[in-house]
């Protein structure tokens, strides 16, 4: 069943996008980690784990026993339904997709999508973290969860994003957070192996122009980046458009080091986003057939 779960929670995710009339599993997640850091954050590493621990518990039981819940009642088709339309909220293709469109029309927007600095950024700069927010989070807010949906179902997915918004939340390299979420963000670092290079590889493979050896491009360009699992989908977007992503890149006031990844041009135009959105079809065709081909076998 876990095949026409998936299925069907993609369609109506890239039908619907984000359910406006209730509060998203992920702010609930997020209203949590905020709870937890009022009362109980202290800069070490036990307390960044009883954070992520806690969470994931409490996650994994009421997904569990919500999808049991739902699989002991009512027909199976109504099952189906009802399982994939809480599933879907797992999913964010929709609204990533616009999110980085929108950036076209309304750049100044970029600040909502990336943790770094933006007061300053060129207009290729914007264009640039478009693009690679694009590429990172087909992984995190696509790839992944339909990755973990399949294998595990409702509980699965979502164990996925409360890992995923742990790290978003309390992942990062600075003062406050550097042992506070340095168990969360390890995690994260597991979780997304596998699907960070499944989505490098299905960029390289279903854009425009890609060579053969592209994989072998991806992987390498992706093993210069700090994170073992974001170099790589950036990596392959970058090779797939022809262009440089990459470079030294302001966060919380401090200039950090990156290498490039990609091989072309570093100046990044509105087009280039363009050509990277075009991707999204050719991504909906495989991965419904994909889901298709599993639900008739």
């Amino acid at each position: 069943m876990y095949f026409s779960v998936t299925l069907l929670a993609y369609f109506i995710d890239r039908i619907f996008g984000e359910f406006g009339f209730i509060r998203h599993p992920v702010v609930l997640m997020g209203d949590y980690i905020k709870w937890f850091k009022k009362h109980f954050y202290k800069d070490d590493i036990f307390r960044g784990a009883l954070l992520t621990i806690s969470l994931l518990t409490l996650v994994f039981t009421l997904s569990f026993v919500l999808q049991n819940i739902v699989s002991k009642c009512g027909h199976p088709f109504l099952q189906l339904i009802i399982l994939s339309i809480i599933a879907s909220t797992t999913i964010a293709s929709k609204m990533l997709y616009h999110s980085v469109k929108d950036i076209m029309k309304h750049p100044e927007n970029i600040r909502y999508l990336v943790s770094r600095d933006t007061e300053n950024l060129s207009e290729s700069d914007i264009n640039k973290a478009a693009i690679e927010t694009y590429a990172e989070n087909l992984s995190d807010g696509v790839i992944a969860p339909l990755f973990y949906l399949l294998l595990f179902g409702l509980w699965g997915a979502f164990v996925y994003k409360a890992i995923n918004t742990l790290d978003s939340m309390v992942g990062y390299r600075n003062e406050k957070y550097e042992r506070f979420g340095k168990f969360s963000a390890k995690l994260d670092d597991v979780a997304n192996y596998i699907p960070a290079r499944i989505t490098a590889l299905l960029i390289a493979l279903l854009s425009k122009g890609t060579v053969a050896t592209a994989p072998y491009k991806f992987y390498n360009y992706g093993n210069r980046h700090e994170s073992p699992n974001a170099g790589h989908p950036i990596s392959a977007m970058a090779l797939a458009l022809g262009i440089k992503l990459g470079g030294d890149t302001s966060y919380f006031g401090k200039m950090k080091s990156k290498p490039y990844f990609g091989e072309g041009r570093k100046n990044i135009t509105k087009e280039d986003i363009q050509n990277a959105l075009a991707l999204q079809l050719r991504l909906d065709i495989f991965i419904i057939l994909f889901l298709g081909i599993g639900v008739v076998l």
